[in-house]
């Protein structure tokens, strides 16, 4: 029995000491410094939205990811790393994306991300990189003209762990929010009943709009939501590299460029 008792006793020290060396080891990597490890890799992993129209959508016949914030996050990757440097992209959700950075899996989030102050308490920003305001979707024969227009008989469709849901209760707090997983979800219910309108940022729905002409948006945007690229804390020389780039790209012309190519306008 005794002889048990100190089996047990020595397999609990060698557990707890196990676990304190996985939590240092977690401790250090939340620590590497980001632009070092990037510039070591000649590469930045990106985190990016696979189903965003003009942002972040997969191109199925080539293979590969095409929209605004990929060529921002390309164009921002040869300024900080040089021209060898290489952009590699890793689908993201609302909902994954702060995770996966934390996490170590990516190096920066550049997916329709809104600057805000409690995600502030968990990542950085960059400067912004894009002025976007949420908005509304619905059928062109709609009886919703703009928000004010949603009361307790209407149902509102929004993305998890995104700002849209958050918004639309403080702007139509009487309307029904019915969360889904991704923007291709929540489209989906509102062409099949599921929902009255469709809420995000007007730059996305924008993108809807253009692929289904029987909807469109209602209304002017009823909210300010720029969008930043996220990073980890505590990783101001990565952040005034990207600011720095970003600051270059528009004075340069590259970025009005990008921004022609995607929204068809001059930039604002």
């Amino acid at each position: 029995m005794k002889r048990q008792l100190n089996k047990l006793a020595f397999l609990f020290l060698f557990g707890g000491l196990f676990f304190v060396l996985v939590g240092c080891k977690s401790e250090n990597g939340a620590k590497t410094d980001t632009l070092e490890k990037t510039q070591s890799n000649e590469k930045i992993v990106w985190g990016v939205k696979y189903d965003t129209k003009l942002f972040g959508m997969m191109n199925i016949e080539e293979r590969k990811v095409e929209g605004f914030d990929i060529d921002i996050a390309s164009a921002v990757t040869k300024r900080v790393l040089g021209e060898k440097g290489q952009a590699e992209f890793v689908e993201v959700t609302s909902k994954t994306r702060i995770p996966l950075l934390k996490n170590g899996n990516i190096d920066a989030i550049i997916a329709t991300m809104t600057i805000s102050e409690e995600r502030k308490k968990q990542v950085d920003f960059s400067d912004i990189y894009f002025d976007a305001g949420q908005s509304l979707l619905v059928k062109k024969e709609s009886d919703i003209k703009s928000v004010t227009d949603l009361n307790k008989e209407k149902t509102v469709l929004a993305v998890k762990g995104s700002t849209s849901a958050e918004n639309i209760r403080k702007h139509a707090p009487e309307a029904r929010v019915l969360e889904l997983e991704n923007y291709a979800e929540a489209f989906t219910a509102l062409q099949s009943g599921q929902g009255d309108a469709m809420t995000t940022d007007n730059s996305i729905l924008l993108g809807m709009s253009a692929e289904n002409p029987d909807y469109v948006l209602a209304g002017e945007k009823f909210t300010d939501e720029p969008y930043g690229i996220a990073l980890n804390k505590e990783q101001e020389m990565f952040k005034k590299a990207i600011n720095k780039a970003l600051k270059e790209m528009k004075e340069d012309g590259e970025y009005a460029e990008i921004y022609q190519k995607w929204f068809k306008e001059e930039a604002k």
